[in-house]
């Protein structure tokens, strides 16, 4: 599949689209089928890296979490 991922903070043009492996669902979850994804703050946030608390959570030098999907819309 693509996926739009994010491998290093900064500026919008550090996302790269890429083909990445399909991940498969566990017991206690579901997979989506993504129609549709939006971009709020806390996606910019991520994004940038800033605030400061950002980088605590997320890991300091490059972020662990390099696809980003908070809100959705799809098919399941």
């Amino acid at each position: 599949m693509k996926a739009i991922v994010l491998t290093k903070y900064g500026q919008s043009d550090v996302l790269q689209l890429q083909q990445v492996e399909q991940p498969s669902s566990k017991n206690d979850q579901v997979l989506v089928k993504v129609n549709a994804a939006s971009v709020n703050d806390w996606d910019w946030f991520l994004l940038r890296g800033t605030p400061f608390f950002i980088r605590l959570l997320c890991d300091f030098f490059k972020p662990k979490i390099q696809i980003h999907a908070a809100e959705i819309a799809g098919i399941v």
